[in-house]
């Protein structure tokens, strides 16, 4: 689970790189196969804690490894991490 607060303080320019993570992070279901499930999701409240929140799931570890190093997710991490001002990561096990 990965959570994102955004930079931007105008509410379009949120609203806009929001919704392009959205996109961006939906994109990698089907071109990186470590993947099973992808959530990803804006605040819809107003919140000021977070923005933009990601649920993944992975077979295991290994898996999770992998993604973190396919290509296609650099490309959009990169995206990410220059429109974000704070991230909060957790790794769980249900």
């Amino acid at each position: 689970m990965v959570s994102w607060r955004l930079a931007a303080t105008e509410p379009a320019a949120r609203a806009a790189d929001a919704a392009a993570i959205v996109e961006r992070l939906e994109s990698l279901v089907g071109v990186v196969p470590e993947i099973r499930t992808l959530q990803v999701g804006t605040d819809v409240v107003g919140n000021p804690n977070w923005d933009v929140v990601l649920i993944a799931d992975y077979e295991d570890l290994d898996a999770l490894a992998r993604y973190q190093v396919h290509p296609a997710h650099e490309a959009v991490g990169a995206f990410i991490r220059s429109v974000v001002a704070e991230k909060s990561t957790v790794d769980v096990q249900f």
